[in-house]
């Protein structure tokens, strides 16, 4: 069954897109078919990282979002979806207007709806809001960001992720990587692999011999939650 993976949390600086590369690298690593939609016109991670595999969507115009659907049952693979930050109402008038949910259990497609948090009670607000609005009809992950903190008290203590957990939302993490080497990656302006390989100075800053191995281990960290999903 393919899938179509959104990749939300509505708030900015969660790191939505930090996740969508990890789990755009998951899937080529793996070599598994996917293709990927990216929401953010302006500065899209995905457009930028994973061109050959990204192509930009308008979630607020109904004819550019149905491209995600239309891929994901034509090429018979699985969608990633990075959302831009303020997206929720355009893509829930899409999801509703299109009957989306229904067309997606009709045609065999599984929607999963991911909610990138940091520690902040912001987080825990939208995630009520998800699953308020969404109900039991998709699948969720609650992704606990550990960049973004490291005390989700709040949320793990929140009637949000009880009622998540009630509709069988899984809850992972997604690893800190250090600060300085995210950095480097995002000034080399390639694929996580690319950053981590990376030994040519013409490419940019490469990344020191620890500093690859640092993000070897924190790609294989975070793959090993991934598999709980995917």
């Amino acid at each position: 069954m393919a899938k179509i993976h959104f990749i939300g949390g509505e708030k900015g600086g969660v790191g939505k897109s930090v996740l969508a590369r990890v789990l755009a690298q998951y899937y080529i690593d793996k070599s598994l078919n996917f293709r990927a939609f990216d929401a953010d016109l302006s500065h899209g991670a995905l457009m930028r990282y994973y061109s050959e595999f990204t192509q930009p969507v308008d979630v607020s115009e109904f004819e550019s979002a149905d491209a995600i659907a239309e891929t994901a049952l034509e090429q018979n693979c699985d969608v990633i979806v990075d959302l831009a930050a303020q997206s929720a109402r355009s893509v829930d008038r899409w999801m509703a207007e299109s009957g989306l949910l229904e067309f997606a259990n009709e045609a065999g497609l599984s929607v999963v709806l991911w909610h990138v948090c940091d520690e902040g009670s912001d987080s825990v607000r939208l995630l009520e809001r998800l699953v308020a609005h969404y109900g039991d009809e998709p699948s969720y992950v609650v992704v606990k960001n550990l960049g973004r903190g490291k005390d989700f008290d709040l949320l793990e203590e929140s009637e949000a992720m009880a009622k998540a957990r009630r509709f069988g939302a899984t809850v992972i993490e997604l690893p800190e990587l250090h600060t300085p080497a995210m950095r480097k990656i995002d000034r080399v302006g390639a694929s996580l692999w690319a950053a981590a390989n990376n030994k040519d100075e013409s490419m940019g800053p490469a990344l020191g011999l620890l500093e690859r191995q640092r993000v070897r281990v924190w790609l294989n960290k975070a793959y090993a939650e991934l598999e709980r999903v995917v």
